[in-house]
């Protein structure tokens, strides 16, 4: 784990956003470990720190954009705050009829270059979503960047990503969760 990691990781530690138990992913899985973003997005220099870092990123793979796309809820702390820092565009997709849409009237213009911003990928769900809704409305997705990568780089997208953090817990589907795990009471503490 490089330094910036190891930074992370204390960031996300020092304000418990990183929970041990028994959880029930928004992909349905089970898992040991959470990240429950919202803990961290409380704390606005945490969140002025983990843009930085995440710009940089971006920046180091040339990664040039007009607009920010996040999927509600979890990314919209990060996307305003990533879109703050580069003096960019700030919009959010939302559920409507279990789909992530576009509503209050946000548009994006053909070729408008888009970087969405989610705080925590397991297995890409949401962000697919968002290049989709990108796509139908003939923007430019440039690229993908998110806080954490529970996938540790396995989960893969048709366009560039970064994250700050990779990370690989265990994930089970919900027939097949061990025993020392399913003792434990199961928490959905939301996204």
């Amino acid at each position: 784990m490089d330094a910036i990691q190891q930074e992370v990781l204390a960031i996300f530690t020092r304000t418990k956003a990183l929970l041990q138990g028994h959880f029930v992913l928004r992909s349905g899985l089970h898992s040991g470990h959470y990240f429950q973003c919202a803990q961290v997005c409380q704390r606005m220099d945490a969140v002025e720190r983990l843009t930085e870092l995440l710009l940089a990123k971006i920046r180091a793979q040339g990664l040039a954009f007009t607009t920010i796309l996040a999927p509600a809820m979890g990314g919209l702390v990060i996307g305003q705050e990533v879109a703050r820092q580069a003096k960019a565009r700030y919009i959010f997709a939302e559920k409507e009829n279990n789909v992530l849409v576009l509503r209050r009237g946000f548009t994006l213009a053909p070729g408008e270059p888009v970087l969405v911003v989610e705080d925590v990928v397991t297995r890409g769900g949401r962000v697919n979503e968002c290049l989709e809704i990108i796509r139908q409305a003939g923007g430019a997705c440039i690229g993908v960047a998110m806080l954490v990568d529970r996938s540790a780089g396995t989960t893969r997208f048709p366009v560039p990503a970064v994250s700050l953090l990779e990370l690989s817990f265990p994930t089970y589907p919900a027939d097949a969760v061990p025993e020392s795990l399913a003792r434990i009471p199961i928490e959905k503490p939301g996204s």
